[in-house]
């Protein structure tokens, strides 16, 4: 099998050649694309406060979700395998994703710092306390468009679960001012097992749109090149995603059919968006008090002042 295929899978494939990137690619990715995690990725995840994971449910539609707990709350005691010790919220579809097998993406993010590296994999253990993880694909990203935030309190409180198949305005005043998302998606690889990535996006207050047909429109910046969002949609076009209140540390989650927009009018009009991917939802639901953290301001990156918001 040549590394072009071991690496990335179709949808991926048709992505970098789109964009002009897949010889780049097909001779960079065995080298940054791990089947463990190295040292300092380990170390990395077991001194955040969070993880976002991303899952599918009964019926293959992705969501994107958080785990939190006090530092170290999640440990690697071998490369190709990681322990999280804590539980999903109550009523997140992460709950019933987390039998033995199931594929998930993970993402370390660390607002603080804007590092972040990513793990994907399916689980191997589940118990009353948590649930571990082996290692499939492991890669660091760089810090674009991630906001720094320092966070002054860890404070649990009760989460309960509000659901909805029509987008309320409060979540529409939310998507419209956010400068930070997480999106999960799935696609079936070359060996024929599906497996999940869970990814985060950022810019500008307003860099979310949602437009006259009620779909989220997600602009897509210039990145690493990878395309493993974009991939998996060409492959599987569902996405999750996942967008935190810092103010009030509701979350809002929602799961609907994706669709790419390479160019166009639509492109066009957005400033620094190389191409777009909207999200229609079809469900959703609010956590409320689903992030135990309390962040302060953002401090937006320079990347995200580089580019501009939907203007449609």
């Amino acid at each position: 099998m040549n590394a072009i295929t071991s690496t990335w899978h179709a949808g991926e494939r048709a992505a970098q050649t789109r964009a002009g990137t897949a010889e780049h690619m097909a001779e960079i990715g065995p080298r940054v694309i791990r089947d463990f995690m190295p040292d300092q990725h380990r170390a990395f995840f077991e001194q955040l406060p969070f993880i976002v994971v991303g899952s599918l449910d009964a019926e293959q539609r992705p969501w994107a979700s958080i785990v939190a707990g006090l530092p170290g709350f999640a440990s690697s005691p071998h490369p190709r395998r990681l322990e999280i010790e804590a539980n999903p919220l109550p009523g997140d579809p992460l709950a019933e994703a987390l039998a033995v097998g199931n594929p998930l993406g993970l993402l370390g993010i660390e607002l603080p710092t804007r590092r972040r590296n990513r793990m994907n994999g399916h689980v191997v253990a589940r118990d009353e306390a948590g649930f571990a993880v082996h290692v499939r694909e492991s890669f660091g990203n760089c810090p674009q468009y991630i906001q720094r935030r320092d966070y002054a309190l860890f404070a649990p409180t009760e989460t309960t679960a509000e659901p909805f198949t029509t987008l309320p305005q409060e979540a529409v005043g939310l998507i419209r001012r956010a400068d930070t998302m997480f999106v999960a998606s799935a696609a079936p690889r070359d060996d024929g097992k599906v497996s999940v990535d869970v990814s985060h996006r950022g810019g500008r207050p307003g860099f979310l749109g949602i437009d006259r047909d009620g779909a989220i429109v997600v602009p897509d910046f210039r990145g690493n090149g990878f395309f493993q969002t974009i991939g998996n949609l060409l492959a599987i076009p569902r996405a999750g995603l996942l967008i935190p209140d810092f103010a009030t540390g509701d979350l809002l989650q929602l799961s609907g059919g994706a669709e790419v927009v390479w160019d166009g009018p639509e492109v066009e009009a957005y400033p620094g968006a190389e191409r777009l991917w909207k999200v229609k939802p079809q469900s959703g639901r609010w956590l409320r008090a689903g992030f135990p953290l309390r962040f302060g301001e953002a401090e937006l990156s320079p990347r995200s002042l580089a580019v501009g918001v939907y203007a449609g």
